[in-house]
């Protein structure tokens, strides 16, 4: 279980599911009511139900968190009857650059740590290049009047895999790099990146795992 990816798979398996029974019975450009019934029937939805509190209580800080998380998950064994919501949307979150202190990182060392395009080449991420993007904007003119001005271009460090890049004031998309991790449709602040499910077989491959 590598950072959700056995969810997401499972996920991805159960809508699959639900689409072949659609086709099977003739139905098209409908909704699959299947899939709620077949996510919250599976393991995924007991495993993630068990663990719905746990941002809820650390975003109330380290020690308050983590007490109330133990006796969640301990005392509990993540079925207590009670669910705390969400304050915010993550992208809700995000604080000024004014009001934030840079972050120096080490460089890295090519042993242990590599830099952001190396651990991309890893993955072996592929695109065929002539396929429509599946990453637009709404606005173009927002990363750089609002992301870069505000928040110092946000993009370009929450992506993992370099797909953002500020070049000559204007925001390049490098699709190419995508390893569909999503990030950028929940964490950028001004929602006005369009993320859609780009065309099957592409994507990061690790063939070691």
């Amino acid at each position: 279980r590598i950072k959700g990816s056995h969810a997401a798979i499972k996920s991805g398996m159960l809508a699959a599911e639900s689409a072949v029974e659609a086709l099977k019975a003739g139905r098209a450009h409908d909704e699959l009511a299947t899939y709620p019934e077949a996510f919250r029937a599976s393991w995924l939805y007991e495993e993630l139900h068990k663990a719905r509190n746990f941002k809820p209580w650390m975003s109330k800080g380290l020690y308050l968190g983590s007490i109330m998380v133990g006796i969640d998950q301990v005392l509990f064994r993540g079925k207590a009857p009670w669910t705390l919501p969400h304050a915010h949307a993550d992208h809700e979150t995000l604080e000024d650059k004014d009001s934030s202190e840079r972050i120096s990182y080490p460089k890295p060392d090519g042993v242990l740590t590599f830099d952001r395009l190396t651990d991309l080449s890893f993955s072996n991420t592929n695109h065929n290049e002539d396929q429509p993007p599946h990453l637009t904007l709404k606005d173009s003119a927002v990363p750089v009047k609002v992301n870069l001005a505000r928040y110092a271009g946000p993009e370009q460090r929450y992506c993992p895999a370099g797909v953002y890049e500020f070049v000559e004031e204007k925001l390049q998309i490098n699709a190419q790099n995508c390893v569909h991790c999503k990030t950028c449709d929940i964490k950028d602040p001004t929602q006005n990146i369009v993320w859609v499910a780009p065309e099957g077989g592409g994507g990061p491959n690790y063939p070691n795992m």
